[in-house]
């Protein structure tokens, strides 16, 4: 017998939680919003939360919202973070995009596909901080960076589990 059968009935009529369609984004904002504790660090090493719950999410399901809305939670973001307003807008759309692109291209993903496009992800994001505060007057040695991509990653697998437990919970499941 499965375990399905063995549980009560009630887990079967339940729905999804009011405004299920917008908690993924209010996901992404609140994972963004970390950004504003109290963490000092000379060298920046802390993930970009909000950008880590974004690829988890989109990498686990690509229908709880448009595309659209990378912008206006890159603006979150942006203002957030204290980054250059446009920077998460570009990178997130960007992402959203090439998201779409391996969407079409790839049959089936596992566990370590979904990690390495999620590396490869993080890289390029991390990369482009790195970019961008070079032309604003911060110039920041590559290899002050790689503690902070590599932290990423390491922590992508957390921000995927957080993202599994909310939607299992706001789905109803």
């Amino acid at each position: 017998m499965v375990r399905a059968g063995l549980s009560s009935q009630t887990s079967f009529k339940r729905g999804a939680v009011s405004g299920a369609a917008y908690i993924p984004a209010a996901s992404v904002v609140l994972a963004s919003a970390l950004a504003t504790l109290p963490i000092v660090s000379v060298t920046g090493w802390w993930p970009n939360f909000g950008f880590l719950m974004l690829i988890a999410w989109r990498l686990l399901r690509a229908d709880p919202w448009p595309a659209w809305w990378a912008a206006p939670m890159g603006f979150a973001n942006d203002l957030l973070t204290g980054a250059p307003i446009g920077l998460s807008v570009a990178l997130w759309s960007a992402v959203m995009l090439a998201m779409e692109w391996v969407d079409h291209r790839t049959q089936w993903r596992d566990y370590w596909v979904e990690w390495a496009i999620a590396t490869v992800l993080i890289t390029v994001g991390r990369w482009s901080d790195w970019q961008v505060a070079g032309l604003v007057g911060a110039p920041v040695p590559f290899l002050q960076i790689v503690p902070a991509i590599v932290i990423s990653i390491l922590a992508f697998p957390l921000a995927a589990m957080i993202v599994l437990r909310t939607d299992r919970w706001r789905s109803g499941r």
